[in-house]
């Protein structure tokens, strides 16, 4: 009898399909509320759960370099995900640009005024106040904007003034709570935000392109292909889209 019920057993659990395997995509900290968004959709539709570590570009590429599990990486620059690549630590074939955005000069409070910094010195509006940005010289949304300040012949002035954070979230909250009266972020960042207002557009030309590149990392599970195709079709896209972000070919 015993031996029948294991048998019985055995049977039921070979018949029974294999449950999907949960998986993790490392992305940039501007992409969360867009992105959890997405992977509850494709959760939603599949069935597959998705846990999504959100942090700074080279923070998460630096991690993956260590050995921690991702099946998928999302990077707000194309210099990190470069990096993991000539590491071979990404499926080359699978590599594509995913989304851009555009970098902005944001204040604090809801009613802030906007300025055109072709004609307005930053330095003189922040007073004793300080300028907050994600690291400049690492973090992809503090790399563009020093590049952006830069060409605008503002950088060399506002450089003592700046409060480096560890991505553009960080800055984001720190304009927010009204701690730095200025902040640079991405437009998707303020628009998560309701105690902050967008007061100028950096020009496309005064920094490098803003791009999210995507891939599957060298140990992503089979089933992440799924998952990354779906993050580039018409569902996700339209989420994206609405968060401010735009969608690539």
């Amino acid at each position: 009898m015993i031996r029948r019920l294991a048998l019985a057993a055995t049977l039921l659990t070979l018949a029974m399909p294999a449950a999907a395997q949960d998986l993790t995509i490392f992305a940039a900290s501007s992409l969360k509320t867009a992105l959890d968004q997405v992977a509850a959709s494709f959760t939603a539709e599949t069935g597959t759960k998705v846990a999504i570590s959100y942090a700074a570009s080279p923070a998460l590429a630096k991690q993956i370099e260590q050995g921690a599990p991702a099946d998928i990486f999302i990077s707000a620059s194309s210099d990190w995900m470069d990096e993991l690549a000539n590491a071979n630590l990404i499926q080359p074939a699978s590599r594509r640009d995913l989304l851009s955005n555009t970098l902005i000069l944001i204040a604090s409070g809801p009613m802030a005024t906007p300025i055109d910094l072709a004609t307005t010195d930053l330095t003189d509006l922040l007073g004793d106040g300080k300028l907050a940005m994600a690291m400049v010289d690492s973090v992809p949304a503090g790399v563009y904007g020093k590049q952006a300040l830069t060409a605008l012949g503002q950088w060399d002035a506002l450089a003592p003034h700046v409060a480096q954070t560890e991505n553009a979230r960080t800055a984001l909250a720190l304009v927010a709570s009204g701690e730095a009266p200025y902040g640079i972020t991405f437009l998707t960042d303020a628009n998560a935000s309701d105690a902050v207002t967008e007061i100028y557009d950096f020009p496309a030309e005064t920094h490098a392109p803003i791009l999210y590149p995507a891939a599957l990392t060298s140990m992503a599970l089979p089933e992440a292909q799924a998952l990354l195709t779906y993050l580039a079709g018409p569902a996700a896209t339209a989420i994206f889209a609405a968060q401010g972000f735009a969608p690539l070919p």
